[in-house]
């Protein structure tokens, strides 16, 4: 739409395109500082009273806090111009009033005439006297309508408020209802990095009240995380989520007081239509995702029947539970450990740090990380504890889920758990992902693909290879290969997808392909060293040489720290070698190390299917023999 058009030092401000060039090459600005940067433009060495900023970008409608909001504009409008406050080139600050530009500025006509307020006369004046400069509200106005120079020329000498059309336009909220919604990371304001833990754990528990205390669709953690820090049009980040709702904000906290600010957005029209400031002490910090959350769901008249408070929590353990949080999600479930204890210490009855301890230990014993001779006793302690405090809480029943299955080998009250966790919160994906191993591993291949399936559409990028995974496990290779060259596209480093495709080459006997797969994992994990020997052992002696090459490679980290027999055991299968993978198998029999409950489903084994040592093993593990 046409606009005015400013040139000031390198840069071009395109009002009518919504549009900063910088020497010719568009920049990423975002709404809010855009609209600021016109208004400041558009009144060149005048001042600009925080006043009328607020009124010119925020509607009286919505409740926002405007002082915050004013401040971060500034900040994020002299990043993008690189301008220095204390010796600025285009932002002027005027202590306790406002702000002027001050850059020698110049105006350049847009490509359409801008049309007259009146109809001239035959004499080619105007009847009327010539509109008088914008004040803030019909700054506004124009802004709304995407800077159209047509429309602004009419409307300049209207009073906003007075005039029934453009008090319709200010207020106008039509469209469908919100019903489905996504958080986007919320902003640390802190000016520290090492507070990300809490802006992230933050999200994270708003994201949960929102999912408990509402019927509204809530897109998972894992899917609005990769948006954190990017900075893209609200509308691209809805369209690609397959949401209508859109809920942004910040977070800082200071001096014992936490600051939070979130603003909720319609993904259609791109407006605000409801904004809050919080301003809570510590010991308030852990009720304000909840409160908060009551606050939206109110006012989407979408609140859960059902929904429940909050208990209150010791601000030093709601902070070091964050932190575990951020440390389990990042895969660092030791470091993570640390901190759930540190919680679980400074409130024993804080059943969600009980909770993370568990699915702690549950989970570096599935990645091989930890002996599970020490983890599975501590993990049921903890799980135990956290169920004895809140039966009610979906985490601690998937923690129990996994130990029983993964440590103890009960598939039958494993499963009972997963359908428990289920029905707490039918919207969360970890206990999908969880049933569709169990059914795997007791030969359930058809129900395995369902429960992925459903995991997968509930949050996609939690385990993007998840369905690889199934797959290759049932020994559906194809299905294996294509669903994770799909992923690879979207994340070509992703070491599990990598790891999963490489298996699946190699079983297929695709053996090329799958030393580039491992070559592509190594790299994955900046280990080029290894990528290289890993191609130079398959150039010199096939597949074989390069088994052999990762076999040396895992029994030297074995010497360093835990590595389940179970993965060596493995490797010496792919080579055949018959005595060693047995007595291999058994050390993992005897560690009950999880990996050893899809041996029947991994072709390496099956060379031994007849073997009577391999079926005894079986039957004590409790496994189906194979077809």
């Amino acid at each position: 739409m046409p606009g005015p058009i400013y040139l000031f030092g390198d840069f071009q401000l395109d009002c009518g395109a919504f549009e900063l060039l910088r020497k010719g090459e568009p920049l990423r600005v975002e709404r809010k500082p855009m609209e600021l940067l016109i208004l400041l433009a558009s009144r060149t060495a005048q001042l600009v009273t925080r006043t009328e900023i607020a009124e010119c970008l925020w509607s009286s409608d919505v409740f926002v806090d405007t002082e915050h909001g004013i401040n971060t504009a500034i900040r994020k409008l002299r990043q993008v111009l690189r301008d220095d406050s204390e010796n600025p080139q285009f932002i002027q600050t005027v202590t306790g009033m406002g702000y002027r530009f001050i850059s020698p500025i110049t105006a350049v006509a847009s490509s359409s005439e801008i049309v007259p307020a009146t109809v001239p006369g035959p004499d080619n004046e105007p009847d009327e006297p010539e509109a008088p400069a914008p004040d803030a509200a019909s700054l506004r106005l124009w802004i709304m309508l995407g800077a159209s120079t047509a429309v602004l020329a009419a409307i300049l000498s209207l009073t906003i408020g007075s005039h029934p059309f453009a008090a319709r336009l200010l207020h106008r909220n039509a469209g469908p209802a919100i019903t489905s919604l996504a958080v986007i990371p919320l902003e640390n304001l802190t000016g520290d990095p090492n507070q990300e833990y809490f802006a992230d754990g933050m999200t994270d528990e708003l994201i949960a009240m929102l999912a408990k205390d509402s019927n509204l669709r809530i897109t998972s953690r894992t899917s609005v995380m990769r948006f954190k820090g990017t900075h893209r049009p609200l509308k691209d980040v809805a369209h690609e989520l397959g949401v209508n709702g859109i809920l942004e904000g910040s977070v800082s906290r200071s001096a014992g007081q936490v600051h939070m600010t979130l603003q909720l957005i319609r993904a259609d029209t791109d407006t605000h239509v409801w904004a809050e400031s919080y301003e809570r002490s510590n010991s308030e910090v852990s009720l304000l995702p909840d409160q908060a959350a009551r606050q939206i769901t109110g006012y989407l008249r979408s609140a859960s029947p059902v929904a429940g408070g909050v208990p209150y929590v010791n601000p030093d353990a709601h902070d070091a539970y964050l932190r575990g949080r951020f440390l389990f999600f990042s895969n660092r479930f030791e470091e993570a450990e640390v901190d759930f204890q540190k919680a679980a210490e400074l409130q024993t009855d804080y059943a969600p740090a009980w909770a993370g301890l568990a699915l702690c230990y549950g989970a570096s014993t599935m990645d091989g990380s930890h002996d599970p001779r020490i983890a599975y006793p501590k993990g049921d302690l903890t799980a135990a504890r956290a169920l004895a405090l809140d039966p009610t809480l979906p985490e601690a029943h998937i923690a129990k889920a996994g130990l029983l299955f993964l440590g103890h080998w009960d598939w039958i009250h494993a499963d009972q758990e997963v359908l428990r966790a289920i029905d707490l919160d039918p919207r969360a994906a970890e206990p999908y992902h969880l049933r569709a191993r169990i059914l795997t591993a007791i030969d359930r291949g058809q129900d395995a693909i369902a429960m992925q399936k459903k995991q997968m559409e509930l949050d996609p990028f939690a385990r993007p290879w998840g369905m690889a995974e199934t797959y290759y496990n049932l020994r559906q290779y194809d299905g294996a290969i294509a669903d994770d060259r799909l992923r690879l596209e979207n994340a070509p480093n992703d070491v599990r997808l990598l790891y999963f495709i490489a298996l699946s080459l190699a079983d297929e006997g695709k053996y090329k392909e799958a030393a580039d797969a491992w070559a592509s994992l190594y790299r994955a994990v900046n280990a080029p060293g290894a990528a290289d020997a890993v191609m130079h052992a398959y150039h010199a002696g096939g597949y074989r040489a390069l088994v052999r090459w990762r076999l040396a490679s895992a029994e030297k980290q074995a010497k360093a720290h835990y590595l389940s027999p179970v993965d060596l055991a493995h490797l010496h299968a792919e080579l055949g070698e018959r005595n060693q993978t047995l007595a291999l198998l058994e050390q993992g029999f005897e560690q009950h190390s999880p990996q050893i409950l899809w041996i029947q489903t991994e072709k390496a084994y099956d060379f031994l299917h007849a073997d009577p040592r391999y079926r005894s093993l079986i039957h004590r593990i409790g496994l189906p023999a194979a077809n």
